[in-house]
């Protein structure tokens, strides 16, 4: 039986309802933090699709020491509360640490688990005794269908406001595939599928002291995904990809966002029409 997930003033309904998770890797400084999430509310009511805002206030997966990880929680809160207080848009962000959630709950809309951490028992019922809605990454290290044990433990706290994000499976080393089908089998649990179509073309570590990405494939897996049944799409982006200080590789430049948005929004109204 699919679940009705509520999502700040955003009702999601897994058959029904098409949405993105977009905003930048990492919080660089807050100017940068609130020209994005401006200029995301600015395509959301024009296109009429409903965004939550992402971004990191810690990265603490990074590949090398020296790699950028954010301002910390406490400056990194207090920008993803103005980004709230300023555009009105749901807020996301992850959380690597117990000792983090109850603070991180007080804010954000959504809390993610990060795909390296989705078997990480205690941090994940942690999260989910919030009440908080809860964004599992499907670590790209497990099958689509051992995602269910996540969820379970998610819901057994009685929390049921669950998405699940499709973000690749290595394929030997510093790559990663994606298996259209995963999005199939995970609907079948009954929650929101979205797909991270960003992270799925990463190539993790493929620099040496950081991960490199192709970004030309975006476009065509959010459009296959959607097609494929995804309810959301999650998509990391930035006004100069190749000057981010995290994930620059397989960001979406701003400049071809409203368009990619639009054509995933026509795939999803064909597909969810009556038949």
């Amino acid at each position: 039986m699919s679940q009705s997930i509520k999502i700040a003033d955003l009702t999601i309904e897994e058959d029904h309802s098409f949405f993105v998770i977009a905003g930048p890797c990492v919080i660089e400084n807050e100017a940068l933090t609130l020209e994005i999430a401006r200029f995301l509310k600015e395509a959301s009511e024009t296109l009429e699709v409903p965004i939550i805002f992402k971004t990191s206030y810690d990265k603490a997966n990074r590949t090398s020491l020296q790699s950028f990880r954010g301002p910390g929680i406490d400056v990194g809160l207090e920008i993803i509360q103005k980004v709230k207080d300023t555009t009105g848009l749901p807020v996301l962000s992850d959380v690597h640490r117990i000792c983090e959630v109850e603070r991180a709950a007080r804010i954000l809309d959504v809390i993610q688990i990060p795909a390296f951490l989705c078997r990480q028992t205690d941090l994940v019922i942690a999260v989910a005794r919030t009440g908080v809605p809860v964004n599992i990454k499907k670590g790209q290290f497990i099958s689509p269908w051992e995602i269910k044990q996540v969820v379970e433990k998610i819901t057994s706290t009685g929390n049921h406001n669950v998405l699940i994000t499709e973000r690749g499976t290595f394929f030997g080393y510093n790559n990663l595939v994606v298996d259209m089908r995963a999005i199939a089998i995970m609907k079948g649990f009954g929650f929101p599928v979205v797909f991270d179509a960003t992270h799925s073309v990463q190539l993790p570590g493929a620099a040496g002291s950081a991960s490199s990405g192709q970004r030309e494939f975006i476009r065509p897996l959010a459009r296959a995904a959607v097609a494929a049944g995804a309810s959301g799409v999650f998509m990391e982006v930035h006004p100069e990809p190749d000057a981010a200080l995290c994930d620059g590789p397989n960001s979406l430049p701003l400049d071809g966002f409203r368009s990619l948005l639009s054509m995933l929004k026509q795939i999803h109204e064909v597909i969810s029409s009556p038949r």
